[in-house]
């Protein structure tokens, strides 16, 4: 298991960075900003996600299923999704069928390339291959993430 505390400081420095170049509009390859009601403030809270898409389905992955974020998302169910200055609300679900979420854990070396090996050298994963990413899924939390409904899309309109 990863040191946590190292990987906190850590994902909160290169959380920021990616933060700051989205907000001024620089494409970051899959990378997108997953902004968040906080789960007792209500204040958005973001941080970076790398959506894939698995079976015609998409899904966001985070290697700490306890981490602020997910927590977040757990609370709310709904969110914005931001690529560059392009923003989209949406709903997010947690998988629960551990196949679906091996299946995703499986593909996210293909889809996330870069981001694998960060899972590996974080020690969430033994390697940056599909086979450890699979053993790794019951360890992380996986969501599905939907367009919001338009009832929804009109709430979140800023």
């Amino acid at each position: 298991m990863p040191d946590v505390k190292l990987l906190l400081r850590w994902f909160r420095v290169a959380n920021y960075a990616v933060r700051a170049m989205s907000r001024i509009g620089l494409p970051m390859g899959p990378v997108c900003v997953l902004t968040v009601p906080g789960r007792r403030t209500g204040k958005p809270r973001s941080a970076p996600v790398s959506p894939l898409t698995v079976g015609g389905g998409w899904y966001v992955v985070s290697a700490l299923p306890d981490s602020d974020w997910a927590r977040n998302v757990r609370a709310a169910g709904h969110a914005q999704l931001s690529r560059g200055r392009r923003r989209e609300p949406v709903t997010l679900t947690e998988v629960t069928d551990s196949t679906l979420k091996e299946q995703v854990m499986r593909a996210y070396p293909r889809e996330v390339p870069k981001g694998a090996p960060m899972f590996a050298r974080a020690g969430i994963t033994t390697s940056p291959d599909p086979d450890a990413f699979a053993a790794a899924a019951g360890h992380v939390a996986v969501f599905q993430v939907r367009p919001a409904p338009p009832a929804r899309r009109n709430e979140d309109a800023p």
